[in-house]
Order: C-alpha cells, then sequence, then structure tokens
C-alpha cells in the first residue's frame, strides 16, 4: 500500500476579524508568525500588549533566534552559561546584539573580578559563518595580569579552511573582496556577573594586504572609554588574518584580540579586565547601522591619537627649549661670576 501525502496546512487568513490580532489561536502566533521574525521584530512585538508579550517571551523562540544567529553558541561551554541568565537566551541576545557604545568616563570602576572570560567568535563571508569558535580566558592569575592583553584564538600554525574559492583569474586574494563580504561577532561572556557584551564593530574598519606573505588582514574594532590620562579611550581590536592556498582555497589563519590606548600601547591584563568589566556593566547596548558607525567610531579614535601624538610632540619641543634656554642661563651666570665676581 502506498502512503498517501500529508495534505499541507491551510493558508492562514489574509484579514483579522475584529481588527485586532488577539483573535489569533495563540498556537498559531507562536508557530506560524513569531517563529518567522528575527531579534529586534520579535523585541518589538512583545512591547505591543500583555498577550503579546507572555507570547514573545518564550525562551524557546530566542533560543532559535540566537542559535540561527551565532552558531558558536552551540558550545556546550556557552549552553550552561546562557540559561544563567535572568531572563535566558532573551537577556543574552540583548546584551549581544547591538553594538557596545561606552563613552562614558566613570570615576568608580567594579571591584570585583570575574574567575574568566568565554569569547564565542564567529565570522561570516555573505552572511554564511565560515569560522566558529569558543575559548574561555582565565583571569586570576598574575601572568594574565601582567601580561599584556591578547586573545588568540588559533595557534600559530594552526588554520581553518573555508568554503570560499578565489578565482583562477586573480593572481591574489581580492582586498575589495573581503571588505565588502566579510563580518565578525566577538561575544565576550562573563559567567560569573551572567552578562555578555559584541566587541566587533560588525563590519571592518580596515583591510590591508600583508606587504610581505601577501595575506590580506582585515581588521575590527570597538572603542571604550578608559580610566584618563593616556587611557582616556581604549581601542579593542580584533585581527583576521587570511590567506589562500594552492587551488584558491581561502584559510583563515589568525584570529586574535588586542587592547590598545591612546598612545598605542598594549593594556595589561589587569588593565583590560577592568576597563571591559566597566564596559560590560554600564555600556550603552545600540543597534548599528549597517557596519558605518563603528567604521566612523574608530577613525575619530584614529584622529584623537594623532591630535595627541602632535600635543606630546609640542609639549615635548618646548620642554627642550626650556632645558636649553635654562642651561644656557646658568652658562652665562657661571662665567661671569668667573670673570668679573
Amino acid at each position: 500500500m502506498v502512503a498517501l501525502p500529508t495534505p499541507p496546512p491551510p493558508p492562514l487568513p489574509t484579514t483579522i476579524q475584529g481588527g485586532t490580532i488577539s483573535t489569533l489561536h495563540p498556537d498559531i502566533l507562536q508557530t506560524h508568525i513569531l517563529t518567522l521574525l528575527d531579534g529586534p521584530t520579535l523585541g518589538a512585538t512583545a512591547c505591543a500588549s500583555s498577550e503579546l508579550h507572555a507570547l514573545s517571551t518564550e525562551d524557546k523562540l530566542w533560543q532559535k533566534i540566537c542559535t540561527s544567529t551565532w552558531p558558536s553558541i552551540n558550545d556546550p561551554i556557552v549552553r550552561s552559561i546562557i540559561p544563567t541568565f535572568p531572563s535566558g537566551h532573551r537577556s543574552f541576545f540583548s546584551d549581544s546584539y547591538p553594538l557596545l557604545h561606552h563613552n562614558h568616563h566613570s570615576s568608580s570602576f567594579p571591584t570585583t573580578s570575574t574567575e574568566c572570560f568565554v569569547s564565542a567568535v564567529d565570522i561570516y563571508y555573505k552572511n554564511v559563518p565560515i569560522f566558529s569558535k569558543v575559548e574561555t580566558t582565565e583571569t586570576l592569575s598574575d601572568w594574565f595580569k601582567s601580561s599584556p592583553f591578547r586573545l588568540d584564538l588559533l595557534e600559530p600554525k594552526e588554520f581553518v579552511q573555508t568554503w570560499i574559492q578565489n578565482q583562477p583569474s586573480e593572481k591574489e586574494l581580492p582586498v575589495e573582496q573581503l571588505e565588502e563580504n566579510i563580518t565578525l561577532s566577538w561575544i565576550l561572556i562573563d559567567p560569573k556577573g551572567r552578562r555578555a557584551m559584541n566587541l566587533s564593530s560588525e563590519r571592518p574598519v580596515s583591510v590591508q594586504r600583508h606587504w610581505l606573505t601577501g595575506e590580506v588582514v582585515v581588521k575590527f574594532s570597538t572603542i571604550m572609554a578608559g580610566d584618563g590620562g593616556e587611557k582616556e579611550y581604549v581601542e579593542c581590536g580584533v585581527m583576521v588574518c587570511c590567506g589562500e592556498k594552492e587551488g584558491g582555497e581561502v584559510e583563515v589563519r589568525e584570529v586574535s584580540m588586542v587592547m590598545e590606548d591612546m598612545e598605542g600601547k598594549n593594556l595589561t591584563g589587569k588593565d583590560g579586565l577592568v576597563i571591559l568589566q566597566e564596559a560590560m556593566e554600564r555600556g550603552e547596548r545600540r543597534k548599528g547601522k549597517g557596519g558605518k558607525e563603528g567604521k566612523g567610531r574608530y577613525e575619530e579614535f584614529v584622529e584623537r591619537k594623532k591630535e595627541r601624538k602632535e600635543r606630546m610632540k609640542k609639549l615635548e619641543k618646548a620642554l627642550d627649549m626650556a632645558c636649553i634656554a635654562t642651561g644656557i642661563a646658568v652658562f652665562v651666570s657661571f662665567w661671569t661670576f668667573i670673570l668679573f665676581g
């Protein structure tokens, strides 16, 4: 006997009697409508009414959105952390999806220190994942606190092959190709504080070819408020290095994060940890504008660095002139005393 195919479900009505969505059955809303929404739209829907709020805050809906947006959070480490957030996956999405804005210089910084940070990193090409990894970084050791803040996701000779294929007509991997199509998400999670933030500018702020190796270095950046002085603002930069092997296959050869102050000096693990915790607790989350906002803030930061460097040069020149004038005055006074004293 041949099994008959299951008839398709009846189409949803295009009009709603009574002029209100509340006339639809909750099961229809949850299974046929809310599951089609992305995170920001679902969040806005939850504010429309108490009924929609109850349906739109179901953790399964947000779990599906989170796992489809960031494949890395399917890792068992992250899966065990997200349920501890106040509202589960909804809280995690609220912390991690928007771009981070932290421009407020606080006079008091967090006194408690987390035991570790968890990095959930995803790299996309044309919105398709090409790299996903989760890395745990211990933060209590003296080695971490005194060393330069740097997170490396790949070993020096480790690489990840992607499905990207360079055209045979191209002698080198085109810089424009990566600049237009590559995006990144670097979610930093504090398991103890049950908070998270996305440290990526989403789209690259600069793409350059390495003069020696020919590899393409893609940079993402987030600018945060520091603690004043040379750390008035701090750059959290992510470098993604891509190379091409024989046959045209593109490889990811480096994924790393560093933190630098306005003088270009690397922050120590201790200083970087304090600023990251401050940004995670008090930073504002905003929806970005196609990655342009992140690049604009990076360019402003670079301009501030140039202005600061010029001011320092002028100050050093003024000090040198003062020292020379003082030396000449002392020399003249000495010989005046010897000759006429």
